[in-house]
């Protein structure tokens, strides 16, 4: 992707928090990551607008559904990741009793 230099305005002191987190070379980077993700965050806002428009506001129900199925993806997700760590650390072990 071809790249352009810009000025933009920022608060001091929030520039030099960046700064001094990502390194001198990371600034660009960290601001074109911020702009990119916040215009994802416009298009599923846009996104949500059209359906409701379409199909009507997400009521009380559905939205206490979506967060359980929210949370059980979750559960499920930490419950594989706990799984395949004991598993490396069966073979890691298997490797040192060897």
């Amino acid at each position: 992707m071809a790249t352009k230099k810009y000025t933009v305005t920022l608060p001091e002191e929030l520039a030099e928090a960046i700064r001094a987190e990502v390194g001198p070379g990371g600034f660009s980077r960290y601001v074109t990551h911020a702009i990119e993700r916040q215009r994802e965050q416009d298009r599923l806002g846009e996104l949500v607008d059209w359906l409701e428009t379409e199909y009507g506001p997400v009521s009380e129900e559905e939205l206490a559904q979506a967060e359980a199925e929210r949370r059980e993806i979750e559960r499920k997700h930490a419950e594989l990741g706990r799984a395949e760590g004991a598993a490396a650390e069966d073979v890691q072990r298997s490797r040192e009793a060897a």
